[in-house]
């Protein structure tokens, strides 16, 4: 039996509006508004949705920290050789690159936070554009 047809990932933040803007651009997708006052929500043209929420006492993680999890953090899957110029749109919208010390392995990534620190990952696509290995 599926009990559910399309995740939607919910992050929370203080300024909703904020983040909704940057990943609706980052995405090429379309800002809505959410369910309650609080959230906002960002849709992809596949109907995934992406819920901004606002929390009052939000503080941003802090990662990457050894000593805490990573949690969870975005992909976002890019031609392999758009990587770059989507590493610099990404910034020119409010991202901020992670230093992580990480090389880059058998596949390209950025790893980056968001204007409101949420971990994502921008991953580049094999040449004949297969979904690369996990990051």
């Amino acid at each position: 039996m599926t009990v559910a047809k399309t995740p939607e990932l919910a992050l929370d933040c203080a300024e909703p509006e904020t983040l909704a803007r940057f990943y609706a651009e980052l995405l090429d997708a379309e800002v809505r508004p959410g369910p309650t006052p609080d959230d906002v929500e960002v849709v992809g043209r596949s109907g995934t949705r992406l819920t901004c929420r606002r929390d009052h006492g939000y503080a941003p993680p802090s990662w990457p920290r050894p000593e805490d999890s990573q949690q969870a953090h975005l992909r976002i899957l890019v031609a392999a050789a758009d990587l770059d110029e989507a590493e610099r749109e990404a910034v020119s919208l409010g991202a901020r690159p992670l230093e992580t010390g990480a090389e880059d392995g058998p596949h390209r990534v950025r790893r980056m936070a968001d204007p409101a620190g949420h971990a994502f990952v921008l991953t580049a696509l094999d040449p004949g554009g297969e979904y690369p290995p996990s990051d």
